[in-house]
């Protein structure tokens, strides 16, 4: 028996994608991910880096259209194969008129693929990066929220831009932290699973004024379309979980979340 998906929603306002994985994705050209995304007033797409390999890849994305965007990062999957070459290309680029970030990089004790203590180095040399080079953060962090806390707090009065703790289900200790240091947290279609109480606990205490909507496609597919692969276009149901579980206005909730996005990663627009 199937049963029908509503349409995706079209809103007034724009919104931003803050965080997905063009180079991921499979199931269609990129051209046509990209139409159906301003289909649905998208209006800036930053798509994230996550190990040596698709450092150079991610540059030459945001440069297929202008208003998409990238970042420059080792993920704590890759941690080990991390270099000094990397970090040279890394801060080579940080600074690109259409890389916005230091990203997507952190801690993650769940899947260990990497060594911790080399996760940890690595953590802290990319924190220093953008550090150097004034540029905010895109954090992974999974299983991790104690090291987590422990080494943003040692870039406390350095790292002036900081950034988003994205894919936010960690922990409240990690997020009343993250939120009392001025980071944002970014959510995406895991608000929206049946099993995320959790996670949407940590939606209500967050302040609108420091949420990010994301949809880390091609991963964790919102409902109603779970089971498909994710893409951009699908994140008008992320901003409608959003407002519906913090008991908002939609409109509010899509202006509030468009203005942090330009706070965080356009701050001269």
């Amino acid at each position: 028996m199937s049963k029908k998906r509503r349409e995706i929603p079209v809103f007034d306002h724009p919104i931003i994608e803050t965080h997905c994985h063009l180079d991921y994705l499979k199931d269609r050209p990129l051209e046509e991910t990209l139409e159906q995304a301003k289909g649905v007033n998208i209006e800036k797409v930053i798509t994230i880096a996550v190990s040596p390999d698709n450092l150079a890849r991610v540059r030459e994305l945001s440069q297929v259209a202008p208003w998409v965007y990238g970042t420059q990062g080792i993920h704590p999957h890759d941690a080990e194969s991390y270099s000094d070459d990397v970090e040279a290309e890394i801060r080579a680029h940080a600074r690109d008129e259409k890389i916005v970030a230091v990203g997507e990089i952190g801690l993650d004790y769940f899947y260990d693929n990497a060594d911790r203590d080399v996760q940890r180095e690595v953590f802290r040399r990319q924190l220093q990066i953008a550090c150097d080079t004034d540029r905010p953060v895109v954090i992974h962090s999974r299983e991790a929220d104690e090291d987590t806390i422990e080494i943003l707090a040692e870039f406390e009065d350095t790292l002036k831009r900081r950034g988003v703790i994205h894919s936010f289900t960690s922990g409240p200790g990690l997020a009343r932290y993250a939120l009392d240091q001025g980071w944002c947290l970014g959510f995406n279609g895991i608000t929206t699973f049946n099993k995320a109480e959790n996670v949407r606990d940590i939606v209500r205490m967050a302040p609108i004024d420091q949420i990010l909507l994301e949809t880390d496609s091609p991963f964790l597919t919102p409902v109603p379309y779970r089971g498909k692969e994710n893409a951009p276009f699908y994140l008008p149901f992320v901003a409608e979980k959003i407002a519906e579980v913090k008991e908002l206005p939609l409109d509010e909730v899509i202006g509030k979340t468009y203005a942090n996005s330009l706070r965080t990663f356009f701050p001269g627009e």
